[in-house]
């Protein structure tokens, strides 16, 4: 069971792309663009590449558990990127994984535009690592997040 997750952002998106056992992150990546059809298309790339049997994007929530205020736009991108993918994209709670993201890479030595340019794939692979867990402890019936 392989499954790619996504930090969608303006400017940049990370993807995460798990192990074919759906245990870690086998693979990273940022697709670095404003435009939100090349990101699309980009996405459709990896998807070709790595085949994966579920798509999981990160969703913009307040720390009260309330939507946040991009949540509508990530809404549209998902349904956007459903339809071009023929696939269904859960939406996974992704409070607090750029401020982790951020930590974790501080803490190894990554600054400026060296962690500019990795913190989106660190926190697809945060969104990544939540999604396989909360998959590992459910029954096989209830495996999809709502």
């Amino acid at each position: 069971m392989r499954v790619l997750a996504i930090d969608y952002g303006d400017a940049r998106t990370g993807i995460a792309v798990s192990d074919l056992t759906g245990s870690i992150t086998g693979r990273t990546e940022v697709i670095h663009s404003w435009n939100r059809e090349k990101t699309i298309a980009e996405i459709r790339r990896i998807v070709s590449e790595t085949k994966p049997d579920e798509i999981v994007m990160g969703f913009p929530r307040n720390m009260d558990g309330s939507e946040g205020p991009r949540a509508e736009l990530y809404r549209s991108f998902a349904a956007s990127l459903s339809e071009a993918l023929g696939m269904d994209v859960t939406l996974w709670d992704e409070r607090r994984t750029t401020v982790e993201a951020h930590n974790i890479l501080s803490a190894n030595g990554y600054h400026g535009k060296k962690r500019k340019n990795t913190v989106d794939a660190v926190a697809a692979s945060l969104i990544l690592e939540g999604y396989l867990s909360f998959r590992k402890s459910r029954p096989d019936s209830e495996k999809k997040a709502e």
